[in-house]
């Protein structure tokens, strides 16, 4: 009786875990006290303050004792200043009204009680919403995207506000909140950049067929004047249907900073890139701004970072690049998750167990053709007893009830080496067993994991710490086709991001938006 008792406690406390509510956010911390000068200052309705059902609006206020707080004209020049610049920064004025303030201020004089207690909230309002924007972003990446694991920003915007205010020091404020991460200063950079060139005119390039040196094809007309639009191509050019060695120098350079094959060969993909707009290419740019305030704004002291739709991963020590690896990362379909992390283990010789996505649309099918599939591939099923099941004996019908595992060897699916770090993903960096495709230029293949070129050179980079990890204890690991798991003793964040778009030596870079997400992302922007 006292058994089935505790059994019966047991499960009410876990019924109730499950169904616990969510955890009401912490309201916004108590500002502290505005200091106030002698300029106009009117009291304020609460109850307009209250329309705005903004708490930090109203703990705004509360500090200042209910009073307008912009009287001094430097201050809210500033503030002005800064929301009618916002483009410069990828923002849109108009969502801090900019218009509507500017009009408030020209008649500032002569504004009543009322409209000067109006004006000084919306100047308050949309100052911090600004702030934020410019810390955190403009939109939660958790409400877009449903493989995107970034721990939200904590921005106390009264705090960082009102300290500025009462020192006088309102001009440094937005400097100091905005990521200080190289990429974000690249992308301003490359905003910069792109609002220097004309209005674009250039008509779409129609041709899909290659076209190699030497050849001769209409559509070169329209090549060569993209081209001189983006400064690939310079000097004098008689715009001829040829494509000569001049041409093919400029094309070779546009590839190279769109991360194109550098071979000169004008295919699909180049005349893709070609026939982005300026429009387009600031409004990807625009994008990338957004999801770089998303990020955490300082690295860790030593990390792996992923850029997605770059195929690279590049470790920095000490900020210090010291190594840098082609990668492999998901289809469009099975994309790669963004995700910040802590890299913990290194497995050599892993098992691989075939996930579900993979089993339903890979191996089911596959099975129900010829049963001989998954012997062929090394790979044992199990019964929920652990018991091994003879593919003879499989039940199609419930190919769930069972595990697909597959042994270890230089030809199991994660190769030789996987790194483990905590995701809600169950996706890790690892080896491959089709070592040859690193070459390509696509690199979008995986099912959602990444997968690493060398990865036994970079196991022994981030195990070796005290020199007790030489090659030939790798090897003789290897040898033993025994799984072996090892802890990473020295502390790597994992940041595995996606960016299309970026700036070096005052050029624009471009990356494939492989999962299509930068022109949705900058019309919600706009939205």
């Amino acid at each position: 009786m006292k058994k089935l008792y505790f059994l019966l406690v047991i499960c009410i406390i876990a019924g109730c875990k499950k169904d616990m509510p969510k955890p009401v956010p912490a309201a916004p911390k108590k500002a502290p006290a505005i200091i106030l000068t002698d300029e106009r200052k009117v009291d304020i309705d609460t109850a307009i303050i209250g329309s705005y059902k903004s708490e930090t609006l109203k703990q705004f206020y509360i500090a200042s004792e209910n009073q307008t707080v912009w009287g001094n004209l430097q201050k809210r020049k500033y503030v002005l200043s800064q929301l009618e610049k916002s483009d410069k920064l990828g923002l849109n004025p108009e969502d801090y009204k900019a218009s509507q303030l500017k009009k408030f201020e020209t008649k500032i004089g002569s504004l009543s009680d009322k409209d000067l207690a109006t004006y000084d909230i919306l100047l308050t309002y949309n100052f911090e919403k600004y702030l934020n924007d410019l810390y955190k972003g403009k939109l939660d990446p958790k409400k877009l995207y449903g493989n995107w694991d970034l721990d939200e920003k904590v921005f106390d915007v009264n705090n960082v506000l009102i300290k500025a205010f009462n020192k006088n020091k309102l001009d440094s404020i937005v400097d100091n909140i905005q990521p200080k991460t190289q990429t974000y200063k690249q992308l301003l950079k490359a905003l910069e950049i792109i609002n220097t060139f004309p209005n674009d005119e250039i008509k779409t390039i129609e041709s899909v067929e290659k076209i190699v040196l030497n050849d001769t094809n209409t559509a070169l007309i329209n090549i060569k004047k993209r081209l001189r639009y983006w400064n690939d191509l310079t000097g004098r050019d008689s715009l001829t249907k040829i494509y000569d060695s001049k041409t093919f120098e400029a094309i070779k350079r546009f590839q190279e900073r769109h991360g194109l094959a550098a071979d000169g060969v004008i295919g699909v993909g180049t005349i893709k890139a070609l026939n982005y707009s300026k429009e387009q290419r600031k409004e990807q740019i625009i994008a990338n701004l957004e999801r770089w305030r998303w990020y955490p704004s300082e690295f860790a002291e030593n990390y792996f970072i992923i850029n997605i739709p770059d195929y690279s991963l590049n470790v920095v020590e000490n900020q210090d690049t010291t190594l840098v690896r082609n990668v492999v990362v998901g289809t469009s379909k099975r994309r790669t998750p963004i995700i910040t992390s802590v890299l913990k283990t290194v497995v050599f010789n892993p098992t691989w167990t075939v996930p579900p996505t993979i089993l339903k649309e890979d191996v089911v099918p596959a099975m129900k053709r010829n049963r001989n599939y998954l012997a062929k591939k090394n790979i044992t099923i199990y019964d929920s007893s652990g018991n091994v099941v003879d593919p003879v004996n499989w039940n199609e019908n419930k190919p769930n009830n069972y595990r697909y595992v597959q042994s270890p060897g230089y030809y199991n699916s994660l190769g030789l080496m996987k790194i483990l770090f905590p995701n809600h993903h169950s996706v890790y960096l690892h080896d491959t067993n089709h070592r040859n495709i690193f070459g390509r230029n696509n690199r979008s293949m995986s099912s959602g994991c990444v997968r690493v070129e060398n990865p036994l050179e970079l196991a022994q980079h981030i195990l070796d710490v005290d020199g007790n990890w030489p090659q030939d204890r790798i090897d003789t690991i290897i040898a033993t086709k025994k799984t072996m798991s090892f802890k990473i003793t020295k502390k790597y964040a994992l940041y595995q991001w996606y960016w299309t778009a970026w700036s070096k030596k005052n050029q624009l870079l471009f990356r494939a938006d492989i999962y299509n997400l930068d022109s949705d992302l900058y019309a919600k922007l706009r939205n």
